[in-house]
């Protein structure tokens, strides 16, 4: 964890008021593995339940949703390292059968981007609002696809990502700790990634221009 990154900050504050147990990782500790020493995730993630709840392994991948106000986007950016995805499940496994590695999407929501009410993990931080959303690493190596040779960076298409990401509150609950990836295809389809509800669009003066202001439609499709 680094301290004076917020996403973070706001995803251990959010877990924690959850009810979860949050425990950070120094990024300078490299633990010695067979092949090299591997990228340290930034929390290790106790969920309710004692012994028997959820145990994760995470990383934080920050990303913002929605653009600005004269140029909104409606993408819900999804890439990371593929260092990542070989470091995750490598400290799972030296962690013990019982962790489970997890990519953690935190984005912090532009204000003109209005979500439905209700939708799960939403979470106002230091007057940012950030919506809490994980994959399961395994299911993303099985789906990414090659996005920077350079910065050997991947990323899921849409269809996959909306398929696969789930409220990271999902991964917490103690009834699905020894869910596989295999199994989340049996996992009734939900709007994980929600559009707006657009009967609660907020109601912006008109540009000088006479146009309306631009407002995100958040649609994946």
């Amino acid at each position: 964890m680094k301290r004076n990154n917020l996403y973070e900050q706001a995803f251990a504050a959010w877990a924690r008021r959850w009810g979860a147990v949050v425990l950070p990782l120094a990024e300078i500790h490299r633990q010695p593995f067979p092949n090299g020493p591997l990228k340290t995730p930034d929390f290790l993630v106790l969920g309710q339940g004692g012994p028997e709840g959820a145990r994760l392994v995470v990383d934080v991948k920050g990303r913002r949703f929605g653009g600005t106000q004269d140029h909104p986007r409606s993408e819900w950016p999804n890439w990371c390292h593929a260092s990542d995805l070989e470091a995750l499940p490598s400290w799972a496994a030296h962690l013990g059968p019982s962790f489970r590695p997890v990519l953690a999407f935190v984005y912090a929501l532009a204000d003109h981007a209005v979500l439905p009410p209700g939708t799960p993990d939403l979470f106002r931080f230091r007057d940012q609002c950030y919506l809490m959303r994980g994959v399961d690493v395994y299911a993303y190596r099985q789906h990414m696809r090659p996005r920077s040779t350079r910065w050997q960076t991947v990323f899921l298409s849409r269809s996959d990502f909306r398929h696969l990401v789930r409220p990271f509150s999902w991964f917490l609950d103690d009834s699905l700790e020894h869910r596989t990836s295999a199994d989340d295809d049996a996992t009734p389809s939900e709007p994980f990634l929600p559009p707006p509800d657009m009967s609660r669009r907020r109601q912006e003066p008109a540009e000088t221009n006479g146009q309306e202001t631009a407002r995100v439609r958040g649609q994946l499709e």
